[in-house]
């Protein structure tokens, strides 16, 4: 398994509730990152981020977060975000 399956991974079997897949892609010239899932089941985020990245035919970058409810994700250490760069679209 490579690095990025094995944080997938990791996040999926973690102890917080929420789970969100985020993609992140570029648009003319700038990068954009959004929810497209969220769920409170693990095996449902596993199923549906091995369904984004086994289809992803474009520049698109997909990652899992998982998150506890009720708290400001800004007072963590690392929230639900995606640093993109062009070397991560190939």
């Amino acid at each position: 398994m490579n690095e990025y399956m094995n944080m997938i991974e990791t996040v999926l079997k973690d102890s917080n509730p929420l789970k969100l897949i985020l993609k992140g892609w570029m648009e003319e010239g700038v990068g954009v990152v959004a929810v497209v899932y969220a769920t409170t089941d693990s095996n449902k985020a596993r199923s549906r981020i091995e369904e984004l990245i086994s289809v992803v035919n474009d520049d698109s970058y997909y990652m899992v977060y998982s998150v506890p409810f009720d708290v400001d994700l800004t007072q963590i250490g690392h929230y639900p975000s995606i640093a993109i760069s062009k070397e991560d679209f190939k």
